[in-house]
C-alpha cells in the first residue's frame, strides 16, 4: 500500500533523481516537476499528498507557485529553501506552505518533515464546525479566520495549530506539547519553529499582532489561547 503521492518539484535533474530513488524506498509514490507551470498542472492531473517545492526555479519561482497552488488546493506544501533565515521562514508561510527544509537536508530530516505534513490533528467528535473565540470566528470546514467582517484562509497547519488551541482554551500549552500534537513525536524541541507559525498565524487574527490579545505567550513555557471558545 502506497504511503501517499509525492510530487517533487525542482530544477535540477540531480536533485529529482535523488528525492524519487529516496521516496519510493519509504513507499511513496512520487511524480516529478521541473518548473511551476508543470506542477500545477500535474496536481490537477494527480491529486498528490504532498508537493516538495524548490523556492528557487526559473520562470514562476517557488513562492508564486506556492501562493497558485493555495488559490485551487490544501495539498500539503514543504518548500525546499537554501538560507535558513527567519524572512525565508515567514515568506514561505506566507505563500501558503506548510513547512520547509534548508538544503543541504538529511534523508531522515526531510522524511520527520513530510510525516509532519501529512499528519492531521483529528477533530474531537463533539467539536463544532464553527467557533468563536471573542471576536475572531473560525471555520474549520471553510479553513479560515473571519475577524472584523474580514476572512482570511488558515493553511493546513495553521488550522491544526489553532484547532488544538480553541480544544485547550486557557491553558498554558508547553512549546513541546504543541509541536508533537501538531507536528508529530520527530518535532518537539524546535521552538523557533513553533514561533514562526504563531507569529504568522497571529497576523491573520489579532487586531495588533505585536500585542496579541487572543494567542498570548506563556514566558518560559508556551502559548495559550485566551477565551472561551464557542460553538457558532
Amino acid at each position: 500500500m502506497s504511503a501517499g503521492r509525492i510530487i517533487v518539484v525542482d530544477d535540477q535533474p540531480k536533485i529529482r533523481r535523488f528525492m524519487r530513488t529516496t521516496l519510493v524506498a519509504e513507499g511513496y509514490e512520487v511524480d516529478e516537476a521541473k518548473t511551476g507551470e508543470e506542477v500545477l498542472e500535474r496536481i490537477r492531473e494527480r491529486r498528490p499528498d504532498l508537493v516538495v517545492l524548490d523556492i528557487n526555479m526559473p520562470g514562476m519561482g517557488g513562492l508564486a507557485t506556492c501562493r497558485a497552488i493555495r488559490k485551487d488546493s490544501d495539498v500539503a506544501i514543504i518548500m525546499l529553501t537554501v538560507r535558513n533565515s527567519e524572512e525565508d521562514k515567514v515568506a514561505a508561510l506566507d505563500a501558503g506552505a506548510d513547512d520547509f527544509v534548508t538544503k543541504p537536508f538529511s534523508t531522515p530530516e526531510l522524511m520527520a518533515r513530510i510525516r509532519a505534513a501529512l499528519r492531521r490533528v483529528p477533530s474531537a467528535q463533539s467539536f463544532p464546525k464553527r467557533v468563536r473565540v471573542g471576536e475572531i470566528l473560525i471555520d474549520f470546514d471553510e479553513r479560515t479566520v473571519e475577524r472584523a467582517g474580514v476572512s482570511t484562509h488558515l493553511t493546513p497547519k495553521e488550522l491544526d495549530l489553532l484547532r488544538y488551541l480553541t480544544q485547550h482554551p486557557n491553558q498554558a500549552l508547553s512549546h513541546r506539547e504543541l509541536l508533537q500534537a501538531v507536528w508529530g513525536p520527530d518535532y518537539g524541541d524546535q521552538v523557533d519553529y513553533l514561533r514562526v507559525f504563531v507569529k504568522n498565524l497571529r497576523r491573520k487574527m489579532e487586531p495588533n499582532p505585536e500585542q496579541p490579545q487572543y494567542i498570548t505567550t506563556e514566558p518560559w513555557i508556551g502559548y495559550r489561547l485566551r477565551g472561551t471558545a464557542e460553538s457558532s
